[in-house]
C-alpha cells in the first residue's frame, strides 16, 4: 500500500474499506437470516440486508463523485467480525441462545460500522465535502437505527428466552 500524504487519499481508503466491509455483509446476512429462529429476528436481518445493498449503491454514487473507482481494498476487521457471527450459527444448539448470539454478533457489525461512517464523515466534513458527508450521514443513521432495533429485539424477548435454557429467564413469546 502507497503512503498516504493527504486526507482526502485517507477517505478514499476509508471508504474503499467501507465498500469491502459492505459487500462482506452482503454475503453473509442470507446466512444469519437462515439461522435465526425468530420471524422477529429474521425480518430485522432481512430488512438490513435490503438496506446494506442500498449502501453499497451509496457508497459507490460517492466514489462517482470523487471520480474514483470502488476497490482494492478488503475490509479484514469485517471478515472478522462476519467469521465470528459465522462460528455463532453452528455452536449454539439451543435455537435461542443462537438467536441471542446472532445479534450479538450482528450488534458488533453495526457498531464497527458506525464508528468507520463516523471516521469518513469528519474527514469528508473537514475537506468541505458536504454532498459526501450529508450521503454518509444518511447511511450512519441508519446504521444507528439498525443497531437499536436489534437491541429492542435482544431486549423484547430473545434474551430472556435464551435464558430459560438454565432457569435464569421468564418465558415470553418471540
Amino acid at each position: 500500500m502507497a503512503t498516504m500524504s493527504t486526507l482526502h487519499e485517507l477517505l478514499i481508503d476509508e471508504l474503499n474499506d467501507i465498500h469491502s466491509a459492505e459487500r462482506q455483509l452482503v454475503q453473509a446476512l442470507p446466512k444469519m437470516i437462515e439461522g435465526a429462529n425468530s420471524e422477529t429476528l429474521s425480518q430485522a436481518l432481512a430488512e438490513q440486508a435490503i438496506e446494506t445493498e442500498e449502501h453499497v449503491d451509496r457508497l459507490e454514487e460517492i466514489f462517482t463523485t470523487l471520480e474514483k473507482s470502488p476497490g482494492g481494498k478488503k475490509c479484514l476487521g469485517m471478515e472478522g467480525l462476519i467469521a465470528e457471527g459465522a462460528a455463532l450459527i453452528g455452536d449454539y444448539g439451543d435455537p435461542d441462545v443462537r438467536d441471542a448470539g446472532i445479534i450479538g454478533a450482528a450488534q458488533r457489525v453495526e457498531h464497527y460500522e458506525i464508528a468507520a461512517y463516523g471516521t469518513a464523515i469528519a474527514h469528508a466534513d473537514a475537506m468541505g465535502h458536504s454532498e459526501i458527508a450529508d450521503r454518509l450521514k444518511k447511511t450512519l443513521a441508519e446504521e444507528v437505527a439498525a443497531d437499536r432495533k436489534l437491541t429492542e429485539i435482544a431486549e423484547g424477548g430473545i434474551n430472556r428466552l435464551a435464558a430459560t435454557e438454565f432457569g435464569e429467564g421468564e418465558t415470553v413469546e418471540s
